[in-house]
């Protein structure tokens, strides 16, 4: 059963840009993880400050595997040689959800 973990992020408006940027350097840093489907950064369309990291995993186990291993600790730090990135002081809220119902999205 896939559960989707969420990472909601407050970030004020003057710093959307550089999350941006600094998560599409990583974006494929996990997807050789056991058990990750998927991923997706959300940037809100109103006037809300709260981003949403949003990754599917086959299981917990995946999820806690990946959250627990070097690979998780490298992805967030900066590439080998590059000047540390200024800390953005942002704050985050994991969720946690399963998937109960789903559509494939199939036209035609």
């Amino acid at each position: 059963m896939t559960v989707i973990k969420i990472n909601a992020i407050t970030v004020p408006s003057e710093h959307g840009e550089e999350v941006a940027k600094r998560f599409g350097a990583r974006t494929n840093s996990v997807d050789d993880a056991p058990g990750f489907e998927g991923f997706e950064l959300l940037r809100p369309d109103d006037d809300r400050n709260q981003w949403l990291v949003v990754t599917r995993w086959a299981d917990d186990a995946s999820f806690e595997a990946w959250r627990n291993s070097d690979q998780a600790a490298h992805a967030h730090q900066a590439p080998p040689g590059a000047k540390p990135p200024k800390h953005l002081g942002l704050s985050a809220e994991l969720w946690h959800y399963v998937v109960e119902v789903a559509s494939s999205g199939n036209s035609g």
